[in-house]
């Protein structure tokens, strides 16, 4: 078939069709040279001779001879010109408007001072990007799987009557062929004050009592927390001396009520809190003179050196701790557990990455004696701070046996905290499951 772009009524190769417009006209004949006549076939009349002028007698007879005066010819009517290509408007558009400001010499320094910025904006996130997904690269050493000493954070219904003895069973069933050793109850929040009501666990000493019965060797630590007054005006005030008074009384109650320790989580908490370092210390008397285990919810470490200062000052949120910060608080308590989720990182490289990193910083500076244990993510959301499809439990994983390869293959007093009980899914059971524990 022909080309489909080609007009009606043309053939191949612009050749006319049948059904193409008759040719044009040939031009009419030269009146001066006789010419044939296209249009009759015959002669011209005046051929023969030299074209006589108007006016002129004519030849025959010697007399002047009649004849119509020839029509003069048409001049050829020159070929119309080729259609105008059109051409771009000459008011200049708002992109040309603005590259012609930006070629001005006088913003010669400004465009220096803008694209500095630019890269110091953009060059870091991006190095950091391919530093975590380097590090989340390479296969774990052998031997990096649980050492027995995981923990699981668990929520209120244990110990305010909404959990009866055949969910005590079920749980049992559940972590006898896990390596949990530490079950983190919620049994607060401690008041503003300080103090603990103890309505707050009325059921608290028969649920020990059942989980020693069907899990002998796991220990069960009520888990206390406050919002803290570093970021507002409402919270637990820890520079009030009476205030940490009555939280080291609280932790009394809660021994004295049959836990094996006491697990803190105070938030937002700043690193180089003197006041908080100073309540451990108090503690850390009370849960020894109760045989009891003394163990904290901590802060991320700073991925990069001060950059919990840096958030300090642009947010007034300090997300991090220092490193340096983190080794003191370790030194203070039996346990210490890393809350690694909740990183805002897109993706599993990355996250796996920032666990790896994360594993590495806190274990070079966490006594061997402290047990130290790394958060990973029972639950799913997706919001700014957490991105589910990212922060799995197989990267969480994956990244702790990553950062314990590289930094402490051996380390004994090592594990894994999953939060949370009550949002759990089925998947994360399994993913801690077969790469932790094995």
């Amino acid at each position: 078939m022909g080309d489909e772009r080609t007009e009606p009524g043309t053939g191949r190769g612009g050749e006319p069709g049948p059904e193409s417009e008759p040719a044009p006209a040939p031009p009419e004949p030269d009146i001066r040279t006789g010419a044939p006549d296209v249009r009759t076939g015959e002669p011209d009349a005046s051929a023969g001779g030299p074209e006589p002028r108007t006016g002129e007698p004519g030849t025959s007879a010697g007399e002047p001879e009649p004849r119509t005066a020839p029509t003069p010819t048409t001049p050829a009517t020159p070929p119309p010109p080729p259609p105008a290509t059109p051409t771009t408007p000459t008011t200049p558009t708002r992109l040309q408007r603005l590259a012609g400001v930006w070629r001005r010499p006088a913003l010669r320094w400004p465009k220096r001072i803008a694209s500095a910025l630019v890269l110091v904006l953009l060059l870091p996130p991006l190095a950091a990007g391919i530093a975590l997904r380097v590090n989340y690269a390479g296969d774990p050493g052998d031997g990096t799987y649980t050492r027995n000493r995981d923990a699981l954070w668990m929520g209120h219904a244990w110990v305010d009557g909404g959990k009866k003895d055949a969910d005590v069973r079920a749980l049992a069933a559940r972590l006898r062929t896990t390596g949990v050793r530490d079950l983190y109850v919620h049994a607060g929040p401690l008041e503003h004050d300080g103090t603990l009501p103890a309505s707050a666990y009325p059921r608290a000493r028969l649920l020990v009592g059942a989980i020693h019965r069907e899990l002998p060797g796991v220990r069960v630590q009520a888990w206390l927390g406050d919002e803290l007054a570093t970021e507002g005006p409402v919270g637990l005030h820890l520079e009030r001396a009476a205030t940490r008074a009555a939280v080291v009384r609280s932790a009394g109650q809660v021994l004295d009520a049959g836990f094996d320790g006491a697990h803190f989580d105070l938030e937002p908490l700043h690193s180089g809190d003197a006041d908080y370092l100073s309540l451990l210390d108090d503690l850390r008397r009370v849960t020894r003179a109760h045989g009891a285990l003394l163990s904290v919810a901590a802060h991320q470490i700073d991925p990069l050196p001060s950059l919990h200062s840096v958030g300090a000052a642009v947010t007034g949120h300090p997300k991090w701790w220092s490193q340096a910060f983190f080794g003191q608080v370790a030194r203070r308590v039996d346990q210490i557990a890393v809350m690694s989720y909740d990183t805002a990182l897109p993706l599993q490289s990355l996250y796996g990455g920032y666990v790896a990193e994360q594993t590495s910083l806190a274990l070079e500076v966490t006594p061997e004696t402290t047990d130290l244990l790394m958060g990973m993510p029972f639950y799913y959301e997706d919001n700014m701070d957490h991105h589910g499809s990212a922060e799995t439990v197989a990267a969480a994983v994956r990244g702790v046996r990553l950062g314990l390869s590289r930094t402490d293959r051996t380390r004994e007093n090592f594990g894994v905290a999953a939060y949370v009980d009550f949002a759990a899914r089925e998947k994360d059971w399994t993913a801690y499951e077969r790469g932790w524990v094995r």
